[in-house]
């Protein structure tokens, strides 16, 4: 064990979770969109587009329909904001579930920190109740769960991993954080934490695995 790390953060979609990114690729070749439009559109005013302010719940789901669309429509093609939010619940990763439990008995502390929408089933956005009791199982792993959507504060912005912190009683510097987004990941090394981007399961497994001086192998077992 790491005594120098006494907690384990994670981002649930896209970490506990098959990524997004996944589903909106699926979504885009459906519409005969270009790759990746979606991630652009969310791109452009990173903090103030409809995707950002629905994540901080300043707007309902009626209302990021018709902002998102405007926004897609600026961007040259025809996408309703309802369209996405249909398909962002991913699969959980097994190992992701398995190595929570791993990682807590090891003694380390476990929390997380989603950036999620007022819509769909819970903290993981579900679409549907299979898997939102697939989520839920996950997260009554956690010992806290810091909210964007219930916080008014989103990831990258550094207040809403010190909620985290503050809620663990840890500070920054004694924690790991994993997340699919290299921005995030940024904000969170930049307060001192240990951080990793996670672009697979057994990737994320592995660093992980270094970091804690854990042997998360068998975690995908």
């Amino acid at each position: 064990m790491n005594t120098s790390i006494k907690a384990v953060l994670w981002d649930f979609g896209g970490v506990i979770t098959s990524s997004p990114f996944e589903a909106f690729n699926r979504l885009e070749a459906a519409h005969g969109l270009p790759a990746d439009f979606i991630r652009r559109i969310n791109a452009v005013d990173p903090d103030g587009n409809a995707w950002a302010r629905f994540e901080r719940a300043e707007m309902d789901a009626a209302a990021f329909d018709e902002a998102f669309a405007a926004e897609a429509r600026h961007a040259g093609h025809e996408l309703r904001g309802a369209d996405v939010l249909a398909c962002l619940s991913g699969s959980v990763r097994p190992e992701m579930v398995a190595a929570l439990d791993t990682v807590k008995a090891a003694g380390y502390r476990i929390a997380c920190i989603t950036n999620n929408v007022p819509a769909g089933k819970g903290a993981g956005m579900a679409a549907t109740g299979a898997r939102s009791d697939d989520y839920a199982a996950a997260f009554a792993r956690f010992e806290t769960i810091v909210e964007s959507s219930k916080v008014g504060v989103r990831k990258p912005d550094p207040a809403i991993y010190l909620m985290a912190c503050a809620a663990l009683g840890v500070e920054p510097a004694q924690c790991v954080y994993l997340d699919d987004l290299g921005i995030n990941c940024k904000a969170a090394a930049t307060l001192g934490m240990a951080a990793i981007k996670v672009t697979g399961g057994a990737q994320a497994l592995r660093d992980l695995s270094a970091i804690l001086g854990l042997d998360l192998a068998e975690s995908t077992a």
